[in-house]
């Protein structure tokens, strides 16, 4: 992926007012949806974003099958039994080598996605989902519980490509006015086995669809090309208007210069920002539910759950999690950014310390444990409410075109390291504190809560310059004047030339490159 379109991904967004269409389309749109764009997102989706979901709770239902191999592996290696310390640290690297495998994917994505575009990208990315498949499916036939570790790495390195280069391929052929809305002791591997399912079908699907006409524009320079790709997703054959502002994002890229992450952490005008970026992200890892995700079923037979019921308790997470997405989906252009997070994360908080109650006294009375149920639900609908979504939209809306791809890094790796933090360290917290642990994740929860309320603005209809104006006084710097977003707007408007180089500088004092 090349993290110049990152950048410009929002451009006539960006250089139009609130509620605006760019200068010379201020007309009502149509929505235009065609079987190729829904066959796309569908196939995407399934063969990418549905692998990173499984993939973090899929080790949850045969946890003591696995545990039982890995013991019996190393009995047979070593003549003794495995000690129970080293049996937890194995199964937490198990769980957290995911997200590993995750962050280096999301290294990768920019040099592999520049160079194969974003179809050949996802396609390519099927080779480490199919290869982890095997790996992990025959571990238990081969007796090498090392080949289900290094097939999580590998899988962690294909959700890490897909999140990334899926989201930049249905932004990149979507409209824009449509963007962005049980297992048994012996057969615990094919739960593994079946990610191949998804990978095969993205595989014999996509390649009958176009690449994405930016890309085909941006990086090959083939209008032809980006004509008829337009054509195919949008399922019409004037796409003059589509070209037109696809032209001019090309010209005005020709005159961005991407900053680096390193300059990004050192500007004293976004400096707020970047640690709420920070913040926000830890937040959303750190608040405890992919520890929930990770270990469901361990917490509810500790919560004293008959076992035979706990597949039905665990599937209900799933439908309260969808739920609670379609309701902030629903919410969040009315209510705002800042009363989902606050409301959220202090939400969760509350309950995380019922929960805590509820497990304490899980043996005083028989309706206690189902109490606990209503907590963990409580929890995950409070986090997909709001938590689970914002922080994303935050990092686009904190930086402008030529910070962004820098801003996305940071938050990826965040993101990632404090996932891989969780599924390694909870069940020796879990160990150490009992019922107890999840006091920690009340403590995070509120913390975020405290600072959101009285450090992140409200970033609902409002300007990339309104957002940073309100920064300024924590900032305690203004950034500097910036003549390029007027040139950019100016020539998009009235396909002038471009703009005199030696005039126009960056909010970091450097010439923009043309």
């Amino acid at each position: 992926m090349d993290a110049r379109e990152l950048a410009l991904a929002s451009l006539i967004h960006d250089t139009s007012g609130p509620g605006e269409l760019p200068v010379g389309h201020q007309q009502r749109k149509t929505k235009n949806w065609s079987f190729s764009l829904v066959v796309a997102a569908l196939v995407g989706a399934f063969g990418s974003s549905f692998l990173y979901g499984y993939n973090l709770s899929v080790v949850n239902a045969p946890t003591p099958y696995i545990k039982a191999f890995y013991n019996e592996t190393w009995g047979r290696r070593h003549g003794h039994p495995i000690d129970p310390d080293t049996l937890t640290l194995l199964w937490s690297v198990t769980v957290s080598i995911f997200a590993i495998g995750g962050l280096v994917g999301t290294l990768m994505v920019k040099m592999i996605g520049k160079f194969l575009g974003r179809k050949s990208t996802l396609l390519v990315n099927n080779g480490f989902a199919i290869s982890a498949a095997l790996l992990m499916a025959c571990s238990l036939q081969a007796g090498t519980f090392e080949m289900l570790i290094v097939g999580r790495f590998i899988m962690g390195v294909d959700g890490g490509i897909a999140l990334s280069a899926l989201p930049m391929y249905l932004n990149e052929i979507s409209p824009k006015e449509i963007r962005g809305s049980l297992g048994q002791e012996s057969t615990w591997p094919y739960l593994f086995g079946v990610i191949i399912v998804p990978a095969l079908v993205q595989l014999a699907s996509l390649p009958f669809l176009p690449e994405s006409p930016r890309y085909l524009l941006f990086e090959k320079h083939d209008e032809a090309g980006t004509m008829k790709a337009f054509q195919t997703f949008l399922g019409k054959e004037d796409v003059s208007q589509e070209l037109e502002e696809a032209l001019a994002e090309s010209r005005v890229q020709r005159n961005l210069r991407l900053v680096s992450v390193f300059e990004l952490l050192r500007a004293p005008f976004v400096r707020w920002q970047v640690i709420t970026v920070i913040i926000t992200m830890a937040s959303y890892q750190l608040c405890g539910l992919n520890a929930i995700w990770f270990y469901t079923n361990s917490i509810f037979g500790k919560a004293g759950i008959p076992q035979d019921k706990i597949p039905y308790i665990t599937l209900s997470t799933g439908g309260i999690e969808t739920l609670a997405a379609i309701f902030s989906g629903l919410v969040i252009e009315r209510l705002g950014r800042r009363p989902l997070l606050i409301g959220g994360f202090g939400l969760m908080a509350l309950f995380f310390g019922t929960l805590t109650v509820t497990l304490t006294l899980q043996d005083r009375a028989p309706w206690i444990p189902y109490l606990s149920i209503v907590c963990i639900l409580a929890i995950i609908a409070s986090f997909c409410s709001g938590p689970g979504g914002i922080p994303f939209i935050l990092t686009g809306e904190f930086f402008q075109q030529s910070e962004r791809p820098a801003a996305f890094i940071i938050a990826g790796t965040v993101n990632w390291l404090s996932n891989f933090v969780v599924g390694l360290l909870f069940p020796f917290i879990q160990k150490s504190l009992n019922s107890y642990c999840f006091l920690v994740f009340a403590t995070i929860c509120t913390a975020g809560a405290i600072y959101f309320y009285f450090v992140l603005p409200e970033t609902k209809n409002r300007t990339h310059a309104e957002i940073s104006q309100a920064f300024v006084k924590r900032n305690k710097a203004h950034p500097p004047e910036v003549k390029a977003d007027s040139a950019m707007v100016e020539e998009k408007a009235n396909s002038q030339t471009e703009p005199d180089p030696s005039s126009t500088l960056d909010s970091y004092g450097q010439n923009k490159i043309v």
